[in-house]
């Protein structure tokens, strides 16, 4: 039973023997070796790296096309980023690198995306719930965590983002994005990137920010209930602010005029969802003395849309040739859940919009269309050919019919 004692002894007797050598070796060689063993600085960011990030990607980082990933948050969908690292040119033996932004967490993302199963399997048998990157030519995953801005203004920072052949932006809280990286380096960077057609998507929070308008969730977070009821309650924050049609975080031109919400059926956004597109009407005049939209609003009606996206549910949106885009759902072969991609539009504005009071919005005038299929595809430069699922009303503030999924 004394071994433990002794071995803490002997240690102690290690330590003692370490210091002494450490000052021996500061006084023959002077007090830089000294100092070559302190601590590192601590940074204002993290990094991670899975795979080589030190390998030269042979594929080109600018692509003919751009790709958007829009997922709803809950799990992943697997196919979504494959599709995303196929879309950056990265094919087996080419190289490439994936890397995931982020304001707070870890590199959970690293293993899940770069390898194909536990264990390090790297094959090209990817078991569900794996991405399998390596196995599709992708030489590294790599995360960095940036919660700040002065790490939004780092150049390691940047030097890793811009060299990057796909992005994705991770959940977390969508304030943190907008207070911390937009209108700092990073964001220059990520504009770099999209000029690049560098493909860029994003989950919940990394959903969000991917609109021409966001909900910034500054105050925190805005149920339908209170959305509906006061369309300016002080949680309803959008960016940019005031609303304009320039200077969105980001703002990927084939979004342009729309605003995103994840988590839609799971939470009931539907509600919020009709609040944010309305917000984005200006006023105009109607008959005698109605006037429709919303005060600071700056879309026209019809003009402004919203994408909402279900849990374990993914919009692939890409250029094609004729310029046009078109967005594809996918979801994971194991979902449990419908999985749904919804497309609003408002035809005509609201006929109360004003803070303190429910917002009003004409019968039908809430257009609906549902994209639950995978086969099926959506033109997102023109959605009048998709059918329509559904048409609402908002009266004093409340949905009508209650249930639009």
């Amino acid at each position: 039973m004394a071994r433990f004692p002794l071995q803490k002894a002997a240690s102690r007797r290690s330590a003692s023997w370490c210091k002494l050598a450490l000052t021996l070796l500061t006084l023959v060689f002077g007090a830089s070796f000294g100092a070559a063993q302190a601590k590192p600085v601590k940074t204002a960011y993290e990094y991670y790296a899975e795979g080589n990030p030190d390998v030269v990607p042979t594929v080109s980082q600018s692509q003919p096309h751009p790709s958007y990933v829009l997922m709803g948050g809950g799990p992943d969908v697997d196919d979504a980023f494959r599709w995303m690292i196929q879309r950056a040119g990265v094919a087996p033996g080419t190289g490439g690198r994936l890397v995931v932004i982020r304001a707070s967490g870890d590199d959970g993302y690293n293993p899940y995306i770069y390898y194909s199963g536990r264990k390090s399997a790297m094959d090209s048998v990817v078991r569900d719930g794996w991405v399998g990157g390596a196995s599709l030519g992708l030489s590294s995953v790599e995360t960095l965590v940036i919660p700040s801005i002065a790490a939004a203004n780092d150049p390691f920072v940047n030097t890793v983002l811009a060299r990057a052949n796909a992005v994705w932006i991770a959940g977390g809280d969508q304030a943190n994005y907008i207070r911390y990286w937009k209108g700092q380096a990073l964001e220059a960077t990520l504009n770099g990137l999209m000029q690049k057609n560098v493909p860029i998507g994003g989950t919940s929070a990394g959903l969000a920010v991917l609109g021409g308008f966001d909900f910034a969730a500054l105050n925190g977070t805005v149920t339908s209930t209170q959305a509906l009821s006061n369309p300016y309650n002080s949680y309803v924050t959008l960016d940019p602010n005031p609303l304009s049609t320039v200077g969105g975080f980001i703002a990927p031109p084939a979004l342009a005029n729309t605003i995103t919400d994840s988590h839609l059926d799971s939470r009931d956004r539907m509600g919020r969802l009709v609040t944010f597109v309305s917000r984005l009407i200006g006023t105009y005049p109607g008959a005698g003395l109605q006037e429709f939209g919303c005060p600071g609003g700056v879309l026209g009606n019809n003009t402004a849309r919203g994408i909402g996206i279900g849990v374990e549910a993914a919009l692939l949106v890409q250029r094609n040739p004729d310029s046009t885009y078109s967005g594809r759902r996918v979801t994971n072969i194991s979902t449990t859940t419908e999985s749904a991609v919804y497309f609003i539009n408002v035809t005509q504005g609201p006929t109360v919009c004003a803070a303190g009071r429910p917002l009003e919005v004409p019968t039908s005038s809430v257009v609906i269309r549902k994209l639950a299929n995978s086969a099926a595809s959506i033109n997102l430069t023109d959605w009048s050919g998709f059918p329509v699922y559904q048409s609402v009303g908002v009266v004093n503030g409340s949905l009508l019919p209650a249930n639009p999924y």
